[in-house]
């Protein structure tokens, strides 16, 4: 196919997701949204962009296997151990001066990160008096992170993750074994609201201590990241704190003056007070 044609095909295909359905994906990493295009395509059973658009625009099932393939699903618990390690040492002791605290995890994915958090939060003491929103646009993900049951896999490497994150307990303290997988304590969701949330649409989410939104952003384009920098200041109270992925930063985006680097390596931001 003519690269140019492809082009303005899959121009078409994001138009017709945005007025059909109010995802809106116009706005993420072009070779990102290309790759996730033609990776869809090889497995819908269509030939073409346009009759893969003609089939989303009349079957809802078939729209909601192309959301499931079009989000980003990796994660893993504890993933980068130096993140939790410096919350824990520059964050926490932030936390602990507040009564009360407000988390907001944007793009959960199936929710192992979230439950990390929970898991630091209760060794320090926080959990109590936490309030975690937990978010993702992708439904089925989302339904992952409420269940919490994860295969024996995840959990190795999670064991892992945790030590090398100053975890105080035994990994297994937090687990139950199911068969072949292993379902997190159902005390860590106690706390825990999920909820459908979409960055690029929604609006603010607002008195946030902390929101941590990691390796999310690097699939946006520049103006859709200039939009959520903003929204997540507009989230935080001030003093407030932003974790990212190892490659997202506000440093460059219209946002910039609302926070100041905690700590470079960890990703981890504050807003201006």
């Amino acid at each position: 196919m003519n690269r140019d044609t492809e082009q303005i095909e899959i121009d078409l295909l994001l138009e017709a997701i945005f007025k059909r359905y109010g995802y809106d994906f116009r706005n993420y990493a072009r070779a990102s949204i290309e790759r996730r295009t033609r990776r869809f395509l090889s497995k819908s059973g269509c030939r073409t962009i346009p009759e893969m658009i003609d089939r989303l625009l009349n079957d809802e099932v078939f729209f909601g296997g192309l959301v499931r393939d079009f989000s980003i699903t990796v994660t893993e618990l504890f993933r980068d151990p130096r993140v939790y390690a410096s919350l824990r040492r520059q964050v926490v002791p932030m936390l602990k001066t507040h009564p009360f605290i407000k988390i907001w995890h944007a793009g959960c994915a199936t929710g192992e990160e979230a439950y990390s958090l929970a898991i630091l939060l209760k060794e320090e003491g926080l959990y109590d008096r936490a309030t975690i929103f937990v978010t993702d646009f992708n439904d089925g993900a989302l339904q992952k992170a409420r269940q919490g049951i994860y295969s024996t896999d995840k959990i190795k490497e999670g064991t892992r993750n945790y030590q090398a994150a100053g975890g105080k307990n035994s990994f297994s303290d937090y687990y139950q074994a199911r068969y072949d997988a292993v379902a997190l304590d159902g005390a860590l969701r106690k706390n825990m609201t999920f909820a459908n949330y979409n960055l690029v649409t929604d609006g603010v989410f607002g008195e946030m201590h902390l929101i941590l939104c990691r390796n999310v952003l690097i699939y946006f384009d520049r103006e859709l990241q200039n939009r959520v920098f903003g929204l997540f200041g507009d989230s935080l109270v001030r003093g407030g704190f932003l974790c990212l992925g190892s490659k997202e930063s506000p440093t460059f985006s219209t946002a910039a003056d609302q926070f100041e680097t905690v700590d470079k390596t960890a990703k981890i931001y504050r807003k201006r007070s």
